[in-house]
């Protein structure tokens, strides 16, 4: 085994402060991937309810699935922005912060006074990202949005599901691709600071990331092509690419990429050498139009094999396969446990499981820090910024910040 990096290694974005006024998935997911590589990341909420994403249920010992997913390693400071206190508590953070990131409803922070245009001229070296549904410009601007709406305007929802019925993704996919794009932007605009000494600004939209990721369907449907058609969870346009029962009850998933793969699959699984060269299934395309009868072929050889038994026939012919896992056996995967990528952060529940962030570096550990309580380092914050006890008990009459 390759040796670890030492717990004491500079990470990558040590020594950059990034605020957030951030809730439910794209701006969260985004800060938490800067935090884990070092960046004090300080989660401005409102006091009593927070992000609202900490209501979202309780499946995790009290605390939001969503939340305890995305806001790992980060300060809760319980401010109100509505309050004119509370804004001056901002104005001493800003100078410290390297990169501003928020996705408030369409317009608020511009309202806040807190655009790009309004900060630069004060802090021309603060990055500001902003994550909106749509964009900050065309008619669409002002639209409200959320994850399975932009999954539906983006034309996810037309080519995922059954021929019959569209469904979403059963993960936030829109909001997750957002939160991507703005983590490599922001790192990117880091990297441009640099070399300028300036910041700049961000703005990303969860309909042109989620249509970044459409771009094979809509290759596929150019120039008024048929789209790829709603196939469940077998691929579209390549067969036999999907899930097939075996003989015992179980699912397996394969899929295969060429001819090659076709041929060995036929004489090596399927124990019918004919097959590759009948000119129903000779080539992709064709496999792909006479899918319902290949599929009777395939699960009539497979019903004389046991999950274990297809499994291993796959892996000796070199045909890629894969269990079809729901989240017990995800907890439970042997590949992760064998490659360590469990450990365990903070929260106000107690110590929880979490995954270490994919891509491990030789060079450093990623940060994994607790879950913060609502408000949980407003007075240490506070404290940081010059105010007295005094000023904080006169903050917290204002309600301009939480207790």
């Amino acid at each position: 085994m390759a040796q670890l990096p030492s717990a004491a290694a500079p990470r990558p974005l040590d020594g950059v402060t990034v605020l957030s006024l951030e809730h439910a998935i794209a701006a969260p997911f985004c800060t938490r991937q800067l935090a884990d590589l070092g960046a004090r990341v300080i989660k401005i909420e409102r006091p009593e309810t927070g992000d609202f994403a900490r209501g979202y249920d309780e499946r995790v010992r009290g605390l939001s699935s969503h939340f305890v997913w995305t806001n790992r390693s980060k300060e809760s400071l319980a401010l109100d922005l509505k309050q004119e206190a509370a804004r001056g508590v901002l104005e001493r953070l800003l100078p410290k912060a390297d990169v501003l990131v928020q996705n408030l409803a369409p317009g608020a922070a511009a309202r806040l006074g807190l655009s790009f245009e309004a900060l630069h001229e004060r802090h021309p070296r603060l990055i500001v990202c902003d994550i909106s549904g749509y964009g900050d410009s065309g008619p669409y601007r002002d639209k409200k949005a959320y994850d399975l709406l932009i999954q539906s305007e983006a034309g996810f929802l037309s080519v995922t599901g059954t021929p019959g019925e569209p469904s979403k993704a059963g993960a936030s996919v829109a909001d997750i691709a957002a939160g991507m794009y703005a983590y490599s932007h922001i790192l990117a605009a880091l990297l441009l600071r640099g070399t300028t000494g300036q910041g700049s600004r961000i703005d990303v939209s969860m309909l042109e990331s989620m249509v970044e990721w459409m771009g094979y369907p809509m290759y596929y449907a150019f120039e008024g092509a048929p789209p790829p058609g709603r196939s469940g969870a077998a691929h579209a346009t390549i067969y036999p690419y999907g899930p097939f029962p075996a003989g015992d009850g179980g699912t397996v998933m394969l899929g295969l990429q060429n001819e090659r793969e076709w041929r060995v699959f036929c004489e090596r699984v399927l124990d019918r050498p004919e097959l590759a060269a009948d000119p129903r299934f000779d080539a992709n395309s064709r496999r792909t139009a006479n899918r319902a009868a290949l599929r009777d072929i395939i699960v009539e050889a497979f019903s004389r094999m046991t999950t274990d038994q297809l499994i291993d026939a796959l892996e000796q012919a070199q045909i890629a396969n894969a269990r079809v896992n729901d989240m017990a056996g995800v907890w439970a995967h042997p590949q992760l446990a064998a490659r360590q990528r469990w450990t365990e952060v903070g929260s106000p529940a107690g110590a929880l499981p979490a995954l270490l962030p994919p891509g491990a570096s030789n060079a450093y550990t990623a940060r994994m820090d607790a879950i913060p309580a609502l408000g949980q380092h407003t007075a240490a914050i506070l404290a940081e910024l010059g105010y007295g006890e005094d000023d904080v008990q006169a903050l917290r009459a204002q309600r301009a910040v939480g207790p």
